[in-house]
């Protein structure tokens, strides 16, 4: 019986701790659909439309190491229950945000507290979990369920924008986050590393205000084209990252421990949790204005339209460990880089009159890969370096789709932006803002929308390009690796004392 009850509570941890996981993933692409009418109520810019979207992933991405560090140190409850109070606070404060500013502002405090989330929920699982075989199922989960967040937000928000106004999209967050406050210290455990190291604040800073700066400048001259002051916080933004690399190699604590990447097997496994989740964020933004704006959808049928897709990835992300298992982590990583690229490819038949169909099979075909990629790479990280080196692979590739999420919609989104004011009628700097403008012809409408299609087709055809190298690349370097492996009967680079069997490469 006492078995029985602790192997309840156990999983009814783990649903608790699910509840701010799938909110963090959801509020990463919760806003696409929700874009035009905060463009209508809030009038944002170009480049603060492009800061309300990826302000959020940003904050957390850049912060989700630190944080993971900070957890260790004063217990990881305790992280996760401050970070989902401050989670809820930001959501209200966002919902009601009466400018684009103070929409920015929140959903940045909400991108804080998402950092504080996530590593904190996944350390939790050890302790709920001790039988090695119920945690890796659990810890499926968690990765079924970030993955699923991400491709549901955009469905919930149609849903819930076809009934009430945009700030909506944000309160749902609030009854999730009170459930989990009165439950959170009932369920779990505290969990708390021995002698933990401080965190390097010089690190945090440097890297976060780094990144600040880059993205700006890139956003920026993407929207308005390059000016000096752009140029000089562009250069300082790459300096501060610089600065910020060197201090890694130097302090006995870094955010980042940058030799894991010497390991050509890592580094793939990082990029490849960096890229599908950039390509998907931009494509996933660029067709929900595609689906409203330009084909003229309602926000409910462009939400209806995503389901496919996303019910597409959340399987793929659920069966991939069964997958693995038959076919290897190799052959499932280099698997999902050819089906997101081809994926992305079908968005090439869209046009200014019709495209439905050919977004259903894009979304669907690049789900398999989006979801194979979400379920695989920590899993891949972690086998391709020393054990004791596995914390900070996982929170590597954690932050890689982070990052991947906030950047893939800034570099992506600037690129579209970028064409769209070449190619537009130089009008407005945005689809969204010249739409709104009154008295245009009919011809400049559909020149707009063109320009805009262009646009989508140009990033698809460009994230296609960037995925079909990784594979190949991936490849080359996996068949390499496990080539060495057969012959060494360990992981190449790695002492002795580190060496791993030669099926962690291949299986």
């Amino acid at each position: 019986m006492n078995r029985i009850n602790s192997e309840l509570r156990s999983w009814l941890g783990l649903l608790v701790v699910l509840g701010p996981v799938l909110l963090v993933a959801m509020d990463g692409s919760v806003l696409f659909l929700a874009m035009p009418a905060i463009t209508g109520a809030l009038a944002p810019s170009a480049d603060q439309s492009l800061w309300i979207l990826d302000s959020y992933g940003f904050a957390v991405g850049s912060l989700l190491i630190a944080f993971g560090t900070i957890g260790d140190r004063y217990g990881r409850k305790r992280l996760l229950m401050i970070g989902a109070a401050m989670f809820g606070l930001g959501s209200v404060g966002a919902a009601f945000a009466t400018s684009p500013e103070l929409l920015i502002a929140f959903r940045v405090l909400m991108g804080v507290a998402g950092a504080t989330l996530l590593p904190s929920a996944l350390a939790v699982l050890g302790t709920l979990f001790t039988d090695p075989r119920r945690r890796a199922q659990a810890i499926g989960i968690f990765a079924a369920t970030f993955a699923a967040g991400f491709a549901i937000g955009p469905i919930v928000a149609g849903q819930l924008l076809s009934h009430f106004w945009w700030g909506s999209v944000l309160l749902i967050n609030v009854p999730v986050v009170l459930v989990f406050l009165v439950l959170a210290p009932i369920l779990l455990g505290e969990v708390r590393a021995s002698g933990g190291a401080g965190v390097d604040i010089a690190s945090v800073l440097t890297s976060a205000a780094g990144l600040l700066l880059t993205m700006y400048a890139v956003k920026h001259v993407a929207a308005e084209g390059v000016s000096f002051a752009t140029l000089v916080l562009g250069l300082a933004g790459v300096a501060l990252l610089s600065v910020f690399g060197r201090r890694q190699a130097r302090i006995d604590n870094p955010l980042i421990d940058f030799t894991l990447f010497r390991n050509p097997v890592f580094t793939i496994a990082i990029i490849t949790g960096f890229l599908p989740l950039a390509a998907w964020s931009a494509t996933a933004y660029l067709a929900a204005t595609y689906l409203q704006s330009v084909l003229g959808l309602s926000i409910a049928d462009a939400a209806l339209l995503a389901v496919p897709g996303a019910l597409v990835l959340t399987v793929a992300a659920v069966v991939t460990p069964a997958v693995v298992a038959r076919i290897g982590r190799a052959a499932a990583l280099i698997t999902a880089h050819f089906t997101i690229a081809a994926g992305l490819l079908l968005l090439l038949p869209t046009g200014t009159g019709d495209g439905i169909g050919w977004y259903i099979a894009a979304t669907a075909v690049a789900g398999i890969g989006y979801g194979i990629s979400f379920s695989v790479v920590a899993d891949i990280a972690v086998a391709a370096v020393p054990a004791e080196r596995a914390g900070s692979a996982a929170a590597l590739a954690e932050t890689g789709n982070e990052l991947g999420n906030a950047l893939g919609i800034a570099l992506f989104g600037s690129l579209a932006a970028a064409l769209f004011r070449i190619d537009g009628p130089d009008l407005a700097p945005t689809l969204g803002e010249t739409l709104n403008l009154p008295g245009l012809a009919s011809a400049v409408l559909d020149d707009a929308r063109s320009a805009f299609v262009s646009g989508l087709h140009v990033v698809a055809v460009t994230a296609a390009i960037l995925h079909g190298v990784l594979g190949a690349v991936a490849i080359r370097v996996l068949r390499s690796e496990a080539l060495a492996a057969d012959k060494s009967n360990a992981v190449p680079t790695e002492p002795a004392s580190h060496r791993r069997p030669p099926a962690d490469i291949r299986s």
